[in-house]
């Protein structure tokens, strides 16, 4: 059996995959995942062996020149995704059996479009519930869509979201889908997520509610056991003193990099802690040549966690995961999407705080702090930790290799 495993986002749309990818080799399944040609997507995907087909529009390079302009601009930005993540899913599906997209919605569509020309077996996945209509939350607003004030009924906002996602997302579809000679798709959103999407979220952190409209699948998280050994700098800081707190915010930008890592460095030393400044997209950096703070680039975040007082970030679905799977007390800074929802979650379950608004200050990330490092948000951490599973993308794998997916 060969699989395509397909994704265009930041590190944390692409781990799963290599997950997923790892455990149908195991089952004798051939794997390639398509995945932005940033080196970091390589680099991770060959740690694992996977084979990776590029997909020859770099996500680094999109974030950094994506701003909001016309609907003009805006359909050319879907095609052009749409039509990248088309290209990379059509050259990696010879021969292939089943296609699983993630990711950013206008890949997403290249995929299942690449999927129906070529004949194959089709699954949708996402790893936060938010993205799947429910009575139980409103869907999140889309680029220049507002969802409407005063309207709580969310049924409505979700039919709301489907005209939405047709005028946002419909014009790029429809002109990658008359090139390939390809009729029109009425509704966007139910084509890209199908009546059976997977959630690929910890059932304990992003339950799914039901009743729903959808036949959603829960399959917990998919991790891929990181056995990377830290850098020796970073171990020889680790045991210079007591755990630091970490600060990273992974593929977020955050706006005034240098006052965010100025407020978070002198906002954990006013807890008495030292400081683990993660680089990440922002290039955070240090403040002063003190020796209670370290910065570092890529690490194993599943051994590094177990090692930290604390880790401050911004609530992306795997580092919240992670954290949380570490049993380290968490401060989420959300910043969009599906970030203030497990922001919520975190301060919910009592593993750490949720953060007021995207911008962090030193008296409210002073606060947050003070939450999240009392005794008792760790000891409540250590609790949820051993309830989180590691086995999604083994069951996942299984489900897959037995015919699962909506058919061409």
């Amino acid at each position: 059996m060969r699989v395509v495993l397909s994704s265009y986002g930041s590190r944390g749309d692409v781990e799963p995959l290599a997950a997923l990818a790892v455990e149908l080799r195991k089952l004798g399944a051939e794997v390639r995942v398509c995945a932005p040609e940033d080196e970091e997507f390589a680099d991770r995907l060959a740690g694992v062996g996977v084979e990776m087909v590029p997909v020859r529009l770099s996500v680094r390079a999109l974030v950094a020149t994506a701003k909001p302009g016309s609907p003009e601009a805006m359909t050319e930005r879907v095609t052009a995704l749409a039509a990248a993540q088309y290209e990379a899913v059509a050259e990696a599906a010879e021969g292939a059996d089943v296609v699983v997209a993630t990711g950013l919605f206008p890949a997403v569509t290249g995929s299942r479009t690449a999927a129906e020309q070529l004949g194959l077996r089709y699954a949708y996945v996402t790893f936060f519930s938010g993205m799947l209509p429910s009575p139980h939350h409103p869907p999140y607003p889309l680029p220049g869509r507002p969802l409407p004030e005063g309207v709580t009924d969310n049924r409505i906002l979700w039919d709301l979201d489907v005209e939405n996602g047709n005028a946002v997302y419909g014009p790029g579809l429809a002109a990658l889908r008359t090139r390939l000679g390809l009729p029109p798709v009425a509704d966007v959103r139910p084509y890209a997520i199908t009546a059976r999407p997977l959630l690929a979220a910890d059932t304990v952190l992003g339950p799914w509610q039901r009743p729903a409209d959808l036949d959603v699948l829960p399959t917990d998280a998919w991790i891929v056991p990181d056995e990377r050994p830290l850098p020796a700098a970073l171990e020889e800081f680790l045991r210079a003193g007591e755990p630091p707190v970490y600060v990273g915010f992974g593929s977020m930008s955050m706006n005034g990099s240098g006052d965010t890592a100025q407020v978070a460095i002198e906002a954990v030393r006013a807890q008495g802690r030292r400081v683990l400044v993660s680089r990440g997209w922002a290039d955070l950096g240090l403040i002063d040549g003190r020796d209670d703070c370290m910065a570092v680039g890529e690490a194993n975040h599943q051994l590094l966690f177990r090692r930290v007082a604390a880790v401050v970030h911004h609530g992306g679905a795997g580092t919240t995961t992670t954290a949380a799977r570490a049993g380290a007390p968490q401060v989420v800074v959300p910043q969009l999407v599906d970030q203030p929802y497990w922001a919520g979650r975190v301060a919910a379950l009592g593993i750490g705080a949720a953060h007021d608004g995207p911008v962090p200050t030193y008296e409210s990330l002073s606060a947050a702090l003070a939450t999240a490092l009392a005794p008792e948000t760790r000891a409540r951490a250590q609790e949820v930790a051993a309830t989180i599973r590691t086995d999604g993308a083994e069951r996942t794998a299984k489900l897959l290799m037995e015919g699962f997916g909506e058919p061409a």
